[in-house]
């Protein structure tokens, strides 16, 4: 049976690689298209990975947060040239402070995104595979806290439902019960993460973990598929690092809007930018096609 995301079968370090890239680029490329590029993309992929959940997060979730990050950048910063008018309490309303708030919000919406295309693919084993033996301690403790937030969440949904079924929930009663319930919750919450996480210390030290000389079992093997996959990273991100030097991304908001135009050195660098971002998807795609060969074939010979 086919795994439904292909880039997730790929080495960890591959991976690690490939969403450290599209981070750091997210976070410092500010050119617009390079920010639609970015957004686009991690939206794609986390549909791609989550579908339907993927949807309600981006639209329900990412979406009021971006046009509210949007709206807050222009009452708080009056810088820029072009004025539009004036605000009640008399500082200016400039054109550069309305768009770079939807340039932030873009930035912004994009890294969560791929954050959470991260959490989906980079799973706590690849993580302690990559950085155990380097930092094993460190490792151990950035895993259980990648972890912990959707434990919690399912922990949370699980006492809520058995405190509902006695009477207890946040729901029931007035204000004080209920802040009196919320309370126990949280103290049974709390009490579990502690738990959870001395029995996981616990679990490591009796296997030995961190000590010289540990042997582990690993199921990840470097490929030729990861090979290849390397060589476009490092092709695709030191084309970009390089065009990113040379001022081919350059752009600014403030006090004027002023940028690298359109020609065909910054085309390129849009290109090799959306290469990069859709990786997973292309990659996807590639084995769905192959796939869906494989099984026309295997339906013909049986025929």
């Amino acid at each position: 049976m086919r795994n439904r995301d292909a880039f997730s079968g790929c080495h960890p370090a591959v991976s690690f690689l490939y969403f450290g890239l599209v981070l750091i680029f997210s976070m410092i490329f500010m050119h617009p298209v390079c920010l639609a590029i970015s957004l686009l993309s991690a939206f794609a992929y986390s549909i791609l990975l989550n579908g339907a959940r993927a949807v309600r997060f981006n639209f329900l979730g990412l979406l009021p947060m971006m046009l509210l990050a949007a709206f807050i950048n222009p009452a708080f910063s009056h810088e820029g040239e072009t004025i539009l008018t004036y605000l009640p309490s008399g500082n200016p309303l400039t054109l550069e402070s309305i768009v770079y708030g939807f340039a932030a919000a873009a930035m912004l919406a994009g890294v969560i995104c791929w954050f959470s295309c991260y959490n989906a693919v980079m799973t706590s084993d690849k993580f302690v595979y990559l950085f155990g033996r380097v930092i094993p301690a460190l490792s151990l403790v950035l895993s259980m806290t990648l972890r912990f937030v959707p434990k919690f969440k399912a922990q949370i949904r699980t006492v809520s439902g058995a405190q509902r079924c006695v009477g207890r929930d946040v729901s029931d009663g007035g204000i004080l019960q209920r802040a009196r319930h919320g309370m126990t919750i949280l103290s049974i919450l709390v009490t579990w993460s502690m738990e959870n996480a001395i029995e996981t210390a616990d679990s490591m030290r009796s296997r030995g973990y961190g000590l010289p000389g540990r042997t582990a079992f690993s199921i990840y093997r470097f490929e030729r598929r990861d090979r290849r996959m390397l060589l476009a990273l490092l092709a695709c991100g030191g084309y970009l690092a390089a065009g990113a030097a040379m001022g081919g991304l350059r752009w600014r908001y403030y006090p004027t809007i002023r940028g690298a135009g359109a020609n065909g050195f910054s085309v390129s660098l849009y290109a090799a930018y959306l290469a990069l971002c859709l990786l997973p998807v292309f990659l996807d795609l590639r084995e769905a096609r192959q796939w869906r060969l494989a099984q026309n074939a295997e339906g013909g010979s049986h025929a």
